[in-house]
């Protein structure tokens, strides 16, 4: 053997935590519980730090609060993994041990224990391979008789260190795996090299033999003398295994009710096959076990799954169109998708039912158009909520090896529905999340997929069920945070914002009368006026959607509800827009209107947000300077990327607007976007930047009646952009009268509806001159 190698120790200081008659080795992932509150504040501020801790074990456990001389001189440095909070002041702490360390000293006492320690390598010693065999066999031998004395040590475990062939591993295991006491276990962790750590493992061993030994000995000779009341105890609990055996019991007559249920059950012979199989094993297991109680919750969820059975659709596409029409206002591609799927369905018997994302703003009717579709086609309505979702056992199920294991809910979902072809609707998919338990996202993947979804396998039913005839409808906000795979398995439907028309609408022929029947009035009661639902959507309500409105109204309900029952004499109230400041209070809500004289660097530009559109003023002043270049007003970098390109442009074609040459290192210029606290991003104010700062530079008016959209590049071509109907709405509520637009975006106006185009001139510009010929008061050029 060559020498050993010096120790190379690394002071570090930790949190540390006193342990009770136990130790922790380097590789052993181990909980436990504490109740000390010095305990409890170490391990609260090692998860907010860097979630490790040092932990050494007490000489005597019955000390409670252990100085340096108390405590043992070697312990580990862990990894804290989890801690759960019981009842009682009591911490349930799990970690991981990572490695050796030896306490030089306690730091602080309160409020936690902060101690200083060397963390220790252990001593390298070189062994010839004949050396190591010696040493791995011996542990084996010793490990075959401790196996044979003591059967309390499963049969996996004890195969896998007999398969062991590193001999410093198979030392590891033994010392995590062999239960044994505090000073065992703490000799083991001082021992400082290879030779040490089996001679302590292997005497440990070899003397727990010896105990067990002993024991079965003394065991031998008590039964030995077992007395008569005993042995008549022994032969009533043979009697009770006697009776099970022939029926007696309630496992038997669970059994034969599973059976009977079985022969009723819809489902293919294969199918039934597996389930009789589970309930023949179920009835040869004891009644009273924790086995039992599993295999019955398991047999109970197979039998309760509508593995054939279906429900009879509705194929009348007159009806589906009327339920449709009378339960949402607007939606017309939703509504045109499901009453293609139906024309298909009812002509071949058999369609593939699509699997639709609809994608909008909050409160736009994405999850209620669902429950329609449901009934307009006559189906089961399952909601699940994705909302948060993080582990991919919520749609694959668990393993029923682990204890509580319970169906995913795509499973649980068509145990509700109790038919195999509900509507699903799978809503908030665009908030699934992942972690370390597993992406939900890739789990959703063979969910969605129709061309293998009609053998989806949940781990906890573990036999292939058919998905082919689920019609799915997910809803998002947004696409962003979809996965692609994912995002490429469905058929998206865009549910874009209400016109105000529109709001009115829905307002007058839903969320009136439901909010007045919901608190309790009648409809002659309570009367709105349209002046005072338009006075609502613009001045108390800012939303894509329509849930604050509703909000809004139920407000208006109660109050009047109250005004009712307060004075006798009133039996109606009628709400306009003169009266309703009394309910609602203060106007919340005012747009910016059109400015109404032209001014010189100042241009209107349009912006989509998550409420819908909105109009921005964007301002731009120049003075002398050193040519320094100003960008304020919360922009986010594509937007000052976006300027950046703006003024690149503009200093390329100088000449063309009489600029002259010196101008941009004699002149600052600075770009301010008003509403300074809410942060803006995004390459569509490009050439409305562009168009502000040539008319501050120029000292040329823009018109104050013009609002423009659109991304720029350095050459001065104008790119196309997204969230029309929402801007060209923001600037039609803003009294704007003229909108440019990028000619490539021409297309997408022709999806736009007539009411909210009337009354605005849209100009289409390929170039940053087209723009100009129409946003200048007086656009001159050489």
């Amino acid at each position: 053997m060559s020498e050993i190698n010096e120790l190379n120790e690394t002071m570090i200081q930790l949190p540390m935590v006193a342990l009770r008659n136990m130790a922790v080795l380097p590789g052993m992932l181990v909980h436990f519980d504490i109740s000390r509150q010095t305990s409890r504040k170490a391990v609260e501020f090692a998860m907010k730090a860097k979630q490790q801790a040092f932990l050494i074990a007490q000489r005597d456990m019955n000390v409670d609060k252990p100085s340096v001389e108390d405590l043992y001189q070697i312990g580990t440095v862990v990894m804290v993994k989890q801690m759960i909070k019981l009842p009682g002041d009591i911490v349930r702490v799990l970690v991981f041990g990572v490695r050796r360390a030896r306490l030089h000293g306690v730091i602080a006492s309160e409020p936690y224990y902060l101690c200083e320690a060397a963390v220790l390598q252990n001593e390298i010693i070189e062994l010839s391979d004949v050396e190591k065999e010696a040493m791995l066999r011996n542990l084996k031998e010793i490990l075959e008789e401790y196996a044979q004395e003591n059967n309390k040590l499963s049969k996996e475990i004890i195969k896998q260190l007999a398969l062991t062939e590193n001999v410093e591993q198979l030392l590891d295991n033994l010392a995590i795996q062999i239960p044994m006491g505090l000073p065992e276990r703490q000799r083991i962790l001082e021992a400082d090299n290879i030779i040490e750590r089996y001679q302590q493992i292997a005497s440990i061993m070899s003397d727990e033999i010896e105990i067990l030994r002993i024991k079965k000995d003394l065991q031998n000779k008590v039964k030995e003398k077992v007395d008569k009341n005993q042995k008549e105890y022994i032969m009533r609990e043979q009697m009770k295994i006697i009776q099970e055996e022939l029926g007696e019991t309630s496992t038997v007559s669970d059994a034969e009710n599973f059976l009977n249920q079985l022969n009723g059950l819809t489902a293919s012979e294969s199918v039934k096959e597996k389930i009789r199989k589970e309930i023949l094993r179920f009835k040869s297991i004891a009644g009273n076990s924790s086995e039992s109680a599993v295999a019955r919750g398991y047999i109970e969820m197979l039998l309760a799954l509508p593995w054939d059975k279906t429900e009879k659709e509705n194929m009348d596409i007159k009806y589906a169109k009327q339920i449709l029409e009378r339960d949402h206002y607007g939606l017309e591609k939703v509504k045109e998708r499901m009453l293609e799927f139906l024309a298909v369905r009812s002509l071949t018997d058999k369609g593939q039912s699509p699997i639709i994302c609809l994608v909008g703003p909050p409160g736009t009717g994405k999850t209620s158009i669902a429950h329609s579709v449901a009934a307009a086609l006559n189906k089961k309505y399952i909601r699940i909520s994705l909302g948060g979702v993080r582990d991919e056992a919520e749609i694959r199920g668990h393993r029923r090896t682990y204890v509580g294991a319970l169906p995913g809910r795509i499973a649980s979902g068509l145990k509700s529905a109790g038919v195999k072809n509900p509507l699903m609707l799978l809503d908030e998919i665009d908030k699934v999340s992942s972690d370390y338990k597993g992406d939900t996202a890739s789990a959703l993947l063979e969910v969605l997929d129709s061309e293998q979804n009609n053998k989806f396998v949940d781990h906890y039913v573990e036999i292939p069920i058919d998905l082919s005839e689920v019609l799915f409808i997910a809803t998002a906000n947004s696409t962003q945070t979809i996965p692609r795979p994912l995002l490429d398995r469905m058929e998206l439907i865009e549910v874009n914002s209400y016109t105000q028309n529109e709001k009115v609408h829905i307002a007058r022929q839903h969320l009136v009368s439901k909010q007045i029947k919901k608190n309790g009035l009648k409809e002659k009661q309570l009367k709105f006026s349209d002046k005072a639902l338009e006075a609502i959507i613009t001045g108390y309500t800012k939303e894509a959607g329509v849930r604050n409105l509703e909000r809004r109204i139920g407000e208006i309900c109660r109050k009047a509800a109250r005004e009712l029952l307060e004075e006798e004499k009133l039996d109606k109230i009628s709400i306009t827009n003169k009266n309703l400041e009394k309910y609602l209070g203060k106007i919340k809500y005012t747009f910016d209107k059109a400015n109404r004289n032209d001014e010189i660097g100042i241009v209107r530009g349009l912006a989509w947000t998550s409420v819908g559109g909105d109009t921005l003023q964007i301002e731009v002043n120049t003075m002398p300077g050193k040519g320094s270049f100003e960008l304020t007003g919360q922009l986010g970098d594509v937007m000052k990327e976006s300027a950046k390109a703006g003024i690149s442009y503009i200093r390329s074609v100088a000449e063309n607007y009489k600029i002259e040459s010196s101008y941009f290192e004699k002149n600052d210029i600075h770009i301010h976007i008003p509403e300074g606290a809410v942060p803006k991003d995004g390459p569509s104010a490009g050439i409305t930047m562009a168009t502000a700062m040539i008319s501050a530079i120029t000292k040329n008016a823009v018109r104050a009646d013009t609002a423009m959209t659109g991304e720029i590049t350095l050459r001065g071509r104008v790119l196309p952009i997204g969230g029309l109907k929402e801007k060209i709405l923001a600037a039609k509520t803003a009294g704007i009268r003229q909108v440019i637009l990028p000619e490539k975006n021409r297309r997408d106006v022709e999806d736009i509806a007539e009411e909210i185009l009337e009354g605005i001139v849209l100009i289409y510009a390929e170039t940053m001159e087209d723009v100009l010929q129409h946003a200048l008061v007086h656009p001159d050029k050489k």
